[in-house]
Formats: C-alpha cells, structure tokens, sequence
C-alpha cells in the first residue's frame, strides 16, 4: 500500500489540524497559515474544501455534532418506546442528553477530548455566527430533550426547567473546556489527566452527580410564592 493511501484523505486533515488548533488557540488566535502548515496541505486546499476559515469551523463542529445528534435522539427513542408512553425520570433525561456528549470524549475516532474542549471553549466565549451555528444544530434535540424534561417534571413551572437547564449546559461548557482556569481560579496545581478516554470517565463521575443535584434542587422561594399566586381560590359553599 502506497505512503498516500495511509494518510486521511485532504479534506479529514484540514479538519482534524484546524479542530485541534481552534482547540489549542482558539479562533481568533488559530491563523490558516497555521492550519495549512499542519496539515501540510496549502492555503488553495483549504478554500477548495471549505471557502473561508469561519466555514471551516462550521464545519469542524459539524461533522461531530451530526454524530452527537443522532445518537441523543436514539437514546430518547429507544427510552421513550421502552416506558409505553409513561414519562420518564428526569435522571435517565439527563444521562442521555449529557452522557452522550461525555462518551465522545471516550473515543477518539468521534473527536475525544480534544473535540470535547474545543466545543466547551467555544461555548463560553462564542462569536456571533457560532451561536447561529449551534442554535440550528441544536434546535430538534433541545426541543425533543425539553418535552421529555417538563413531561417527566409536571409540578415544575416550565419556565423554571428552562432555567435549569440553562445553567447545566453552562456548568458542562465550563467543565469540559479544560482545567486551566479552574487552577487559575483556585490557585492550587491540580493533578488532572486532561486527555483521552480516562479524562472524559472522570469528567462524567464528577459532573454528572452534581448536574442531577441541581435539577432536583428545592425551587426558589419567589418561584414557590408565584405558583401559590396563580393556583385558583377553592370555591365556598352557598
């Protein structure tokens, strides 16, 4: 078999250099001239395959999130077809929708950790046409996810699990960016493995107990008052 034949074809090469890059530096601070060096591939092949370095971060985040999509409605198909059209406990909600995204980071050949800080990163610091990006990626799963979310959680105002859920996908963005501001925060050296299969294993035993606390959390004080407020007047017998 030739040298060529071995390598990712051009397209998988610009996107896995830029998809480690943008992770690394961020995309203001990842130049093509960067990519395209470690690719080994020049600037032409780059506008070939993509056009314009913000269509290939669209890109970089496609062919990932296209993966990760699918699967969160597979495991809410096959948890919906197995309740019979009971609603399902928030927890097993929660584990489908975040637990999908923390197995990628268990496997390399769906990006690893590497894809997994480069999406946390984004998030918490995203330019315009990122969250344009991600609200149409997004979109299917989110509502499907919130259905689930406000069926199994009935006496819950709405409004408040949307909140919640606000807060959970903040609180994941922020752990699955990397460590580094979390040792600058505490100014302590944290002995944590930050890469491959073991790191995403550990991320998920942390994250994922405290995500389920929060959800289950007692409801805010003036959250409690309104609900009281909107509940009708029992009626007085004549």
């Amino acid at each position: 078999m030739s040298e060529a034949r071995t390598l990712p074809d051009t397209r998988e090469r610009i996107l896995d250099a830029a998809e480690r890059l943008f992770m690394e530096s961020g995309y203001e601070g990842t130049s093509m001239r960067t990519i395209t060096g470690d690719a080994g591939v020049n600037l032409a092949a780059v506008n070939y395959h993509f056009g314009s370095k913000e269509a290939l971060l669209r890109e970089v985040f496609r062919r990932r999130l296209a993966w990760l999509n699918r699967e969160r409605l597979h495991r809410l198909d096959e948890m919906e077809a197995h309740a019979g059209g009971e609603p399902l406990k928030p927890s097993a909600i929660l584990s489908a929708f975040f637990g999908a995204l923390l197995h990628m980071g268990t496997d390399e050949s769906l990006g690893g950790m590497t894809f997994l800080r480069l999406l946390g990163r984004t998030l918490t610091e995203p330019a315009d046409f990122i969250r344009t990006c991600f609200a149409g990626e997004y979109a299917e799963v989110v509502d499907r996810y919130k259905r689930a979310l406000f069926r199994a959680l009935p006496d819950v105002p709405r409004e408040e699990i949307i909140w919640r859920f606000h807060l959970m996908l903040g609180a994941m963005s922020y752990a699955i960016s990397g460590t580094d501001a979390l040792q600058a925060v505490t100014d302590c050296e944290l002995d944590l493995n930050n890469d491959g299969p073991q790191a995403a294993e550990h991320l998920a035993a942390r994250v994922m107990p405290f995500l389920l606390g929060g959800l289950r959390a007692p409801l805010p004080q003036f959250v409690t008052n309104q609900e009281q407020q909107r509940k009708p007047e029992p009626s007085k017998a004549a």
